[in-house]
C-alpha cells in the first residue's frame, strides 16, 4: 500500500469510495471542484493500481482542516486510516499548518478513537451539524503539529 498525492484520474475511484463510506457523499463534480482549489490537497492510498482510501485537507492561514478521510470497508481495521491520517498531518505541516482541526459524528466511535490516538482533542460540539441521520459533530483539534 502506498500513499501519494491524488491525481485527477483518481476522481472516479474517489467518488466510488465516497458512495461506499458516506450517506451524504461528495460527487465526482464536488471532488473535482475541491481538488482545483489551491488551498486543498488530496492524498490517496493505493494498492495494485486501485484506491483503497483517500483523504482531503485544506490549509489556510497556518491551520489545516481534515475535510474527508474515507477507507473502503474491505480495508478497515488494518491500520490504513492511521497511516493515511499521519500522512495528511505531515503533508499539512509541510504546507505551513501549525495546527489541525476536523469534525466528526459524535457516534463515530472508531474515528474518534483514531483521532484521539493521533493527538486530537475534542474542544467543541456543533449541534445538528450532520443530517441523514441528524447528529451533532464533535470539533477536534491537534494544536501542535
Amino acid at each position: 500500500m502506498i500513499i501519494r498525492y491524488m491525481r485527477e484520474a483518481d476522481l472516479p475511484q474517489a467518488a466510488a469510495i465516497e458512495a461506499a463510506c458516506f450517506h451524504e457523499n461528495w460527487s465526482k463534480e464536488l471532488l473535482t471542484s475541491s481538488m482545483e482549489k489551491s488551498w486543498n490537497f488530496f492524498l490517496a492510498a493505493e494498492e495494485d493500481g486501485r484506491l483503497a482510501a483517500y483523504g482531503a485537507v485544506s490549509v489556510i492561514a497556518g491551520e489545516g482542516e481534515i475535510q474527508r478521510i474515507a477507507v473502503l470497508p474491505a480495508f478497515r481495521r488494518q491500520g490504513l486510516g492511521r497511516k493515511l491520517l499521519g500522512a495528511m498531518v505531515n503533508a499539512a505541516r509541510q504546507k505551513g499548518a501549525g495546527a489541525m482541526t476536523l469534525e466528526v459524528r459524535e457516534s463515530n466511535a472508531p474515528a474518534i478513537k483514531l483521532y484521539i490516538s493521533a493527538g486530537f482533542k475534542t474542544e467543541a460540539r456543533r449541534a445538528g451539524y450532520y443530517r441523514n441521520p441528524q447528529e451533532d459533530a464533535l470539533i477536534m483539534w491537534k494544536r501542535s503539529l
